[in-house]
């Protein structure tokens, strides 16, 4: 190896050992499956803003990864890519896991990347007068991602918490971006419950009053009663059995994408994502950017008790899960995101 070769390979050196979770070890270790597709529904949204961090920033490629992704309309159509098996991995909401594992199917989170939900239920502006609560919602079309989104299972919950049933109004599926903003100002729904930076869009246009506000620990706490861990990265067992070495690598990533987060400043996240992911008005971008800076997780790491919040609001929703006695351990493996926090 000439002078040039080994100042070159010094270099890649010191740049996975910045990597959190990458260790002189890890960098001898070769990604098992070093090329893999990753599902999101809706990357556009902040409540995936961690992936679009972890890709612009180059985190995956400085851990020899090269991850497709391919952007479905909504979490369930992301879940069913992968028990199709079109897609390794999944962004997603921790929710699903649990749905699976109660199936005896072995879908697990490795690392969480939203703390709170995100997730805004409010009324178009004509209906505030008589739609105060979620006790007012029967009858109304609810907009939400994709129909079995967390978005969907998120203003059913809210309907069955102040006395309605969760079939008492249709939920209708309205995408993840401008369609979404179109759903309100076109009354084709009636309420929307979603996420940033739509949610913020048709506050700052005057379109909605918002009710339910789960960007905000306080919000969560209001409706959930405690924490509630939101979007993950999930994949089946199998998959982090036959590659650990690769999954770790994924984490590490997402680690490092949450840490850059945690001091970004809003400025910082529009520079760096997509054009057409400000919506044409990067003031609004900015704003939706520091409403839901407080949702992302600090650890990747999610505790019990929010689990089982999750796992809470589910039985209540679900008759199939309503006796179901899922083991919520199986439902996060935590030593990746661990090992990725902790640098060893």
């Amino acid at each position: 190896m000439n002078r040039r070769d080994l100042i070159m390979a010094a270099g890649v050196a010191l740049a996975a050992w910045s990597v959190p979770g990458f260790t002189p070890a890890a960098l001898a270790q070769n990604a098992e499956k070093p090329k893999l597709t990753l599902g999101v529904g809706g990357k556009q949204l902040l409540y995936y803003l961690p992936l679009t961090v972890a890709e612009k920033k180059g985190f995956f490629k400085e851990q020899g990864l090269e991850v497709e992704i391919n952007d479905f309309g909504g979490g369930a159509k992301s879940l069913q890519a992968l028990v199709g098996g079109s897609v390794d991995v999944v962004t997603g909401a921790y929710e699903h896991t649990i749905r699976m594992q109660a199936k005896g199917q072995d879908v697990r989170a490795v690392v969480e990347l939203g703390r709170f939900p995100a997730i805004t239920i409010a009324v178009r502006k004509e209906l505030a007068g008589k739609v105060k609560s979620a006790a007012d919602f029967k009858g109304l079309k609810i907009g939400v991602t994709a129909p079995g989104s967390s978005t969907a299972l998120t203003a059913q919950y809210a309907m069955v918490k102040a006395g309605l049933k969760a079939t008492d109004a249709p939920i209708i599926g309205i995408g993840a971006g401008a369609s979404a903003v179109a759903a309100i100002k076109q009354g084709q729904v009636d309420i929307i419950s979603h996420l940033d930076p739509v949610t913020s869009k048709l506050e700052a246009d005057g379109d909605i009053v918002t009710l339910i506000d789960t960007r905000t620990e306080a919000g969560t706490r209001a409706l959930f009663g405690g924490s509630n861990p939101a979007a993950v990265l999930y994949l089946k067992g199998e998959f982090a059995e036959k590659n650990p070495v690769t999954t770790q690598k994924l984490v590490n990533a997402f680690v490092k994408a949450l840490k850059w987060l945690e001091t970004a400043k809003p400025e910082d996240v529009a520079d760096l994502v997509p054009p057409e992911y400000l919506l044409g008005d990067k003031p609004l971008y900015l704003r939706a950017v520091k409403n839901s800076q407080e949702s992302y997780s600090r650890t990747g790491i999610s505790p019990p008790e929010g689990q089982q919040s999750v796992y809470d609001a589910l039985k209540l929703l679900d008759p199939e899960l309503a006796s179901s006695n899922v083991d919520l351990k199986k439902t996060f493996i935590d030593s990746f995101a661990k090992k990725a926090a902790s640098g060893s």
